[in-house]
């Protein structure tokens, strides 16, 4: 697969993003998730695509914050640089929903033990004892995270959980519903039309869904609000719903989803 990842300057990343490419395994492990999300349990999309998209937007993210002045917490933490919390970012999010391939239920715990041996050899080729190790904890702990119930404790897994929520544009809907089914689930993640993370008029980011109508709201009050309010970038992110109508009208929505 093709991530068509910005790297910009970021020689390590490259190398990741390269190997990633190239990892025959990984790559067929997102196929066998996706056939156990899609074609057994009937749910939307966790396969290739999805990773493509949550690893562009949780870069984009984590960006955002690094150029609005927040700390990478593989910086603060172990002196690293931004750059390798990059890696991590970009590492766990190509990792994040491998156990899917196992089973859906409690997919989070299965993607550790599969993403443990898998980000150890990825990264090898990128950083030597003791920060290969460093690396490969503040990945999995990043993979866990991603649990809207999970507590976040990082910066890098924080971006990482609020892209997968984002994911959510043409019903690409991260709450579980069975395909064809007609409820607030299905309904509500046909209504949303984009999602857009550019920087925040007040904060780093600023995520802005666009709806077509109001049912969209079920989204990012039970998907986007709850993985945010359990991440560590609440503080650095807004959020704006809109409804947009005809001739790009828009109606802004309650004042509760700009959070600020």
């Amino acid at each position: 697969m093709s991530f068509n990842i910005p790297v910009k300057q970021n020689a390590k990343l490259k190398q990741l993003v390269d190997v990633i490419q190239a990892d025959v395994e990984l790559n067929q492990l997102w196929k066998c998730a996706n056939i156990n999300a899609v074609d057994r349990c009937g749910i939307s999309d966790h396969g290739e695509i999805h990773i493509r998209i949550v690893a562009n937007s949780a870069l984009r993210i984590f960006r955002l914050l690094v150029e609005g002045g927040v700390t990478p917490s593989v910086v603060k933490n172990y002196g690293l640089t931004a750059d390798d919390g990059e890696v991590v970012v970009v590492a766990a999010a190509c990792m994040h929903d491998l156990g899917i391939s196992v089973h859906r239920d409690q997919h989070e715990r299965y993607s550790l033990w599969l993403a443990y041996p898998k980000a150890r050899q990825l990264l090898a080729s990128i950083y030597q004892e003791p920060h290969l190790t460093i690396m490969v904890a503040e990945t999995l702990h990043a993979i866990i995270a991603h649990d809207a119930d999970e507590r976040c404790l990082t910066i890098e897994a924080g971006a990482v959980k609020v892209a997968d929520a984002t994911d959510m544009s043409e019903g690409r809907s991260r709450i579980p519903f069975q395909a064809g089914q007609v409820n607030i689930h299905s309904v509500s993640a046909r209504a949303i039309d984009s999602v857009k993370i550019e920087p925040g008029e007040k904060l780093p980011v600023r995520i802005t869904v666009n709806m077509a109508n109001s049912a969209g709201v079920y989204q990012v009050d039970d998907l986007l609000r709850h993985k945010l309010k359990t991440s560590t970038i609440l503080p650095y992110v807004e959020v704006l719903a809109r409804i947009v109508g005809d001739g790009d009208t828009e109606k802004r929505l309650i004042d509760e989803y700009r959070f600020s």
